[in-house]
């Protein structure tokens, strides 16, 4: 409830990266992303701009195999072996990341490790709060 009710939070994302070498690995690579601005607006503009959670797999720094990620959005996947998904139609497209929960995953491939976070979205309204009092 704590994530879900975010200052102008208007979507719950809950993360998974699968099969890391590391527990610690998987962890880092999902608040990576979980934490970057571009990923929760882009969950708000409602664009799988996919490059934007491989930056944030990137920027973790965690040891991968960079030809090897899958990524799902609502179990539909978007990217195989690290290359955009020619099977997501673009009318799905348009509308995976309608709903108000959204389930990331994030399948490494390199090891058994796994672990889940939640975040959420980062709106104009999140902006508008926090810019409106000082302490």
């Amino acid at each position: 409830m704590i994530v879900k009710d975010g200052e102008g939070a208007t979507k719950l994302i809950k993360i998974t990266v699968l099969n890391a070498y590391t527990e610690t690995g998987a962890k880092r690579v999902a608040f990576t992303v979980a934490n970057s601005t571009l990923f929760k607006t882009m969950i708000t503009g409602e664009d799988a701009n996919w490059g934007r959670i491989m930056a944030g797999i990137g920027r973790s720094k965690v040891r991968i195999k960079p030809g090897n990620i899958d990524i799902y959005i609502n179990n539909k996947i978007i990217v195989k072996d690290s290359v955009s998904s020619t099977n997501l139609a673009k009318d799905i497209e348009k509308t995976i990341l309608r709903p108000k929960e959204i389930d990331l995953k994030i399948d490494l491939k390199c090891g058994k490790a796994t672990r889940t976070v939640l975040t959420c979205n980062l709106t104009k309204d999140y902006i508008d709060i926090n810019a409106s009092y000082r302490s």
